[in-house]
C-alpha cells in the first residue's frame, strides 16, 4: 500500500506587505549580549549517592571548606576519605559538581538567575541535594554571581533485583533563581555615540530595510549599515531618552529579505522542509522499486500402492517478481515548490524516496537550492 507523502512547506513572502516584522524580531542590540558563568561547588545531603572515597578531590574540597569555617580535622586525608567508618563525615553523601549559568544582558546586582548543576565525580544521583555557597566566575576570572540552594532533579534512577530503570538524567539538575548577581558587566550602551544592532541572520536586504525604516521615521542619517550583519543608529546621549528612542526603533515594522532557497531533510524521521524560493531546472525523474516475493509450500509425497516406497516431505518454492508501473515525470525549467511536491505525490513517493530524488537532483545540478541533511 502506497504511503502518502506529507511535506511541510514554508511559503514565505507570498504577500510581502502582509509579512512585515518588528525590528526587535529581526535584530538585537550588540551591547545586550549574554555572558556565560561557571563555578565549582559541593552538593551535600545526598542519600549515599555521592562520590564516595574513590574521588579524592571531593574529600579535599570538603576538608578545605571545613577548615576555612574553623573546623579542624585531625588525622591524614586517607582517614577522612574512609567516611563514617572512621568517625568522620560520610563522603558518600557529598558530590563535587560544576555550576553553570547565563548572565542576562544589563543584569544588575541583586537580581536572581537560574543555574545548572552537573556532577563531575562518581555521584549517581543528585536528588535531594543542597548546593553549598559557590562563586560563579566569568571568562575574565571575576566573580559575577553567588549560587546556593536546594536542587531540583527530575531524573529517576532505580535498581531492584538486577533490573534498572532510568528516566531523565539524575546527575544533572537545576536551581531556579539559585544565584544572585554580584557584579555588572560593563557595556558600551551607555557611553557610545551610536547603538550597534546585529541582524540575527546575516542578510544585506534585511539590514538595508531596517536602515531605511529608521531613517524614514527619524530622519536621514540616523542609521547606517556597517555590513550585512550590523548597523549603527545615532541615539540620544541622555539615558532616559536613549532607552525610549530604542523602544521606538524596536517596534518599527520592516519587510525582511527572503531567506536563501533551502531544502532541509531529516533522514531519521523522513521530514522534508522546502522553502518557497526552491527552483528546479529541466530534469526527468523516474521512481520505482522491484519487489521479489518468495513463498514456500510444505507437502508430503505418498508412494503408489504396493510400490514399497516411503513417504517423504517435499518443499515447493514459488518466486514472483513485480515492478510497479510508475511513470517518469518531467520537471520543466523554473519549476517552483508546489509543482515539485505535486509531481512527487503523483507517483506515490514516500519521504525516503523524496530524499533520494532530492539528492539526485542536487548531484546533477538541477536543484537550485541548498540541500541540508540532518
Amino acid at each position: 500500500m502506497k504511503s502518502t507523502l506529507f511535506a511541510l512547506v514554508l511559503l514565505l513572502g507570498l504577500n510581502a506587505s502582509a509579512w512585515a516584522d518588528r525590528v526587535k524580531d529581526l535584530a538585537s542590540v550588540a551591547a545586550g549580549r549574554t555572558n556565560q558563568l561557571i563555578g565549582y561547588g559541593l552538593v551535600v545531603g545526598l542519600q549515599g549517592t555521592g562520590d564516595g572515597a574513590d574521588v579524592s578531590f571531593t574529600a579535599q574540597s570538603m576538608k578545605s571548606m571545613l577548615s576555612r569555617m574553623g573546623v579542624s580535622l585531625d588525622g591524614p586525608l586517607s582517614d577522612f576519605e574512609q567516611g563514617a567508618s572512621a568517625g568522620k563525615i560520610d563522603i558518600k553523601n557529598v558530590a563535587a559538581v560544576m555550576v553553570t549559568a547565563e548572565l542576562p544582558p544589563f543584569a544588575k546586582p541583586g537580581q536572581k538567575i537560574d543555574i545548572n548543576v552537573s556532577a563531575i565525580g562518581k555521584a549517581s544521583n543528585l536528588r535531594g541535594g543542597n548546593l553549598l555557597l559557590t562563586s560563579l566566575r566569568g571568562v575574565d576570572g571575576e566573580v559575577y554571581g553567588i549560587a546556593q540552594g536546594a536542587l531540583t532533579a527530575t531524573g529517576i534512577d532505580a535498581n531492584a533485583a538486577g533490573s534498572k530503570v532510568s528516566i531523565g538524567v539524575p546527575t544533572s539538575s537545576r536551581v531556579p533563581n539559585g544565584a544572585t548577581v554580584e557584579r555588572m558587566v560593563e557595556t558600551p550602551f551607555e557611553s557610545s555615540d551610536h547603538v550597534v544592532m546585529n541582524v540575527r541572520e546575516s542578510d544585506f536586504t534585511t539590514t538595508t530595510a531596517i536602515v531605511n525604516a529608521v531613517n524614514k521615521s527619524f530622519g536621514e542619517g540616523t542609521a547606517r549599515a556597517l555590513d550585512g550583519m550590523s548597523l549603527a543608529i545615532r541615539a540620544p546621549a541622555d539615558m532616559s531618552q536613549r532607552v525610549a528612542f530604542m523602544s521606538l526603533v524596536e517596534n518599527l515594522d520592516v519587510v525582511p529579505g527572503e531567506p536563501p532557497a533551502r531544502v532541509v531533510v531529516n533522514s531519521r524521521t523522513g521530514t522534508v522542509v522546502i522553502s518557497r524560493n526552491v527552483r528546479v531546472t529541466a530534469a526527468a525523474v523516474a521512481h520505482g522499486t522491484i519487489s521479489v516475493a518468495i513463498a514456500a509450500t510444505n507437502e508430503v509425497s505418498q508412494p503408489n500402492p504396493l510400490s514399497l516406497g516411503q513417504t517423504a516431505p517435499v518443499q515447493n518454492a514459488e518466486i514472483a517478481v513485480t515492478e510497479p508501473k510508475n511513470p517518469m515525470f518531467l520537471f520543466q525549467p523554473g519549476v517552483d515548490l508546489r509543482q515539485v511536491v505535486d509531481a512527487v505525490n503523483q507517483v506515490g513517493a514516500t519521504p525516503s524516496a523524496l530524499i533520494a530524488i532530492l539528492e539526485a537532483l542536487k548531484s546533477t545540478g538541477s536543484l537550485r537550492a541548498e540541500l541540508i541533511i540532518i
